[in-house]
């Protein structure tokens, strides 16, 4: 059985940082790509951040480039998401997903995404 679990959410300040982590079992995470998803109260949930299985592909929505940084050790089964300079708009519940692909690029596609986690609560203070 796969399992998803998010952790290294909570309040902080604008400006402050946030690492956030996402461990995978019941599957071999160098066989997926994975991403990160957030969802704001009464938003659609939105792409963050994607890489592929081997590192190589990554992307990040346009609002958080030179902010976040994503990365991942298959060896932990880990992917991660570093998170700076934050700002009260970035306040979501993130998401870890795993998507099985094509492991050429990564995909922030809800549709293309096969495993989730239950998320995990940001929230940027003013």
């Amino acid at each position: 059985q796969v399992q998803v679990v998010e952790s290294g959410g909570g309040l902080v300040q604008a400006g402050g940082s946030l690492r956030l982590s996402c461990i995978v079992s019941g599957l071999t995470l160098d066989e997926y790509d994975m991403a990160w998803f957030r969802q704001a109260p009464g938003k659609e949930r939105e792409g963050v951040s994607c890489i592929s299985r081997s590192g190589s592909a990554i992307h990040y929505r346009d609002s958080v480039k030179g902010r976040f940084t994503i990365s991942r050790d298959n060896a932990k089964n880990t992917l991660y998401l570093q998170m700076n300079d934050l700002k009260p708009e970035d306040t979501a519940t993130y998401y870890c997903a795993a998507d099985r692909g094509m492991g050429i690029f990564c995909s922030v596609r809800s549709a293309d995404m096969d495993y989730w986690g239950k998320g995990t609560l940001v929230t940027i203070s003013s």
